[in-house]
């Protein structure tokens, strides 16, 4: 059963009895939910469990830092009806529910999200399929919320296939926890309400350390690879969670074995009562650059950042060139060793014959 209350929590031995009180004051202001498949991967008898330290409530969370804001990327601004934000000309997001399976402790939405919070009306899903419909320059819907895949197969898949019915919507991507926390309910029938004639079907994974992984999660990402859905990844860079290269690389590789491509990994966002979580943008791309010097590329992720007041998500990767001219620069090697790439210097004799390859 999943844990929602602080004393199911000391009960689970999650939690100390003495942090009860704190617990208590968390819960009131931020919502709880641990699933089976979570609570049986925390390490207990670990103080700095990273697992834990994603999904149980800490009296931290109750402290706002002056730079912090209830809708840190801007959603609101961006929202011309209804659960829909639509920032970028080519993709909209229609946010189905406010509910969770799980309640990350760092999430952005969390003053949005939470038991209570209904999803949207007949009506305003109405109206939020009449606004794609009506902007045909949108290519894109990607379902968030909460967790759109909470919904049920049958719901889920009637908001897809009217989403699918109109023709300029290409792509549908969901955004989910689901196949990392319950993937007990990664069921056939889910897995078959994902797909609708017309677009093609994206699923993006959010997972932050290895450990998330199971063999029954695998198996969850298994079913819907095999039945021709892609898979991408995105992750949160999170201080105590995966703030060293050895881990942000078993988390890669990981995904990469079950054949998702690491996509995003987000440099954390300024929702209220995080500031534990964050890690500076500079130690971000220091371990970027450890990451690009270790793993393949197609373990790579894009290294991201939301600006504040819903300005855009834009990369912030580390630099490998040093622009000297209009036809010279300066190439760092994943070595940290500069090189002069000059295209003239690459060519043999007088006449600018180039090399044999």
């Amino acid at each position: 059963m999943t844990i929602r209350q602080p004393t199911e929590l000391v009960a689970a031995g999650l939690a100390a009895p003495e942090k009860l009180p704190d617990l208590a004051r968390v819960a009131q202001r931020y919502a709880v939910a641990i699933t089976p498949a979570v609570a049986g991967i925390i390490d207990r008898s670990d103080p700095n469990d990273p697992i834990a330290r994603q999904f149980v409530p800490d009296i931290a969370e109750l402290t706002t830092t002056l730079e912090e804001r209830a809708d840190p990327i801007g959603d609101n601004a961006h929202s011309p009806v209804d659960g829909i934000v639509h920032r970028y000309p080519d993709r909209v997001l229609l946010k189905l529910v406010h509910v969770c399976a799980v309640y990350c402790r760092f999430c952005f939405r969390r003053e949005m999200v939470g038991p209570g919070r209904k999803a949207l009306s007949t009506q305003q899903l109405d109206a939020a399929l009449d606004y794609i419909a009506a902007h045909p320059e949108i290519w894109e819907v990607i379902l968030t919320g909460g967790d759109p895949l909470v919904l049920s197969p049958r719901r889920l898949g009637d908001v897809i296939k009217r989403i699918a019915a109109t023709d300029h919507v290409k792509i549908v991507r969901l955004h989910t926890r689901l196949p990392a926390v319950s993937p007990e309910k990664i069921t056939p029938a889910l897995i078959r309400a994902l797909k609708a004639p017309g677009v093609t079907t994206y699923v993006a994974l959010h997972a932050n350390h290895p450990r998330e992984l199971t063999e029954a999660v695998r198996a969850a990402c298994a079913r819907v690879v095999d039945a021709g859905i892609p898979m991408v990844s995105q992750s949160v860079l999170l201080r105590g969670v995966n703030d060293d290269a050895a881990t942000l690389e078993a988390l890669m590789r990981a995904f990469v074995e079950c054949r998702i491509k690491p996509y995003y990994l987000h440099h954390a966002d300024l929702a209220p009562g995080t500031s534990h979580f964050r890690t500076s943008i500079a130690e971000g791309q220091a371990l970027m650059r450890a990451l690009r010097g270790r793993i393949s590329g197609l373990a790579q992720p894009t290294y991201v950042l939301d600006i504040p007041g819903g300005h855009g998500k834009v990369p912030v990767g580390p630099g490998y060139i040093d622009i000297c001219g209009e036809a010279a620069a300066v190439v760092e090697d994943i070595n940290g060793a500069k090189h002069e790439y000059a295209p003239g210097s690459f060519r043999d004799g007088p006449k600018g014959r180039a090399r044999n390859p």
